[in-house]
């Protein structure tokens, strides 16, 4: 997997990787409900499309945000203003920001070669329910702006 690269983005190749993106979600998410349990090497080709297309997406959409022709979502602007207000949050920490709970969470993000130790963390802030549930939706908007985060390398690329 290549590094993000400075190209400019316009918003037509937003739609057309969103069309792309839909029925890859729908393989990728049935081949992730039949593999739930089994250990050891899988082979997922079509969980691996459909991220390999997640991260072109996040590339795009982050390009158009940074030229301004898209504007920052809620769970963006939330997530900036918590990192600011408490940068030293541990994890499953939660804090209260505008009569709402948030619950700070750290992911595995890159492994060590051996796969058995984490180098590297995503730092991400979680909206909890009354009950102290999070919330699927936001955790939903978080893993689109993110989707990088979501996939664990074992190897330097």
């Amino acid at each position: 997997m290549s590094k993000l690269n400075n190209e400019l983005h316009v918003l037509s190749e937003l739609y057309d990787i969103n069309h792309q993106l839909m029925p890859l979600k729908d393989l990728a998410d049935r081949e992730l409900a039949s593999i739930r349990g089994l250990t050891g090497m899988v082979y997922t080709p079509y969980l691996d499309d459909y991220m390999q297309v997640a991260i072109k997406k996040a590339e795009i959409v982050s390009c158009l945000k940074n030229q301004k022709l898209l504007p920052l979502s809620e769970v963006e602007v939330i997530h900036s203003a918590l990192n600011a207000l408490y940068s030293r949050a541990r994890t499953r920490s939660v804090v209260e920001y505008q009569g709402r709970n948030y619950e700070r969470r750290f992911l595995p993000l890159k492994l060590s070669k051996s796969g058995k130790n984490v180098q590297k963390w995503a730092k991400v802030w979680l909206l909890q329910d009354d009950n102290g549930r999070v919330v699927p939706a936001w955790e939903s908007q978080v893993r689109e702006i993110w989707p990088t985060y979501y996939l664990i390398r074992s190897i330097d690329i």
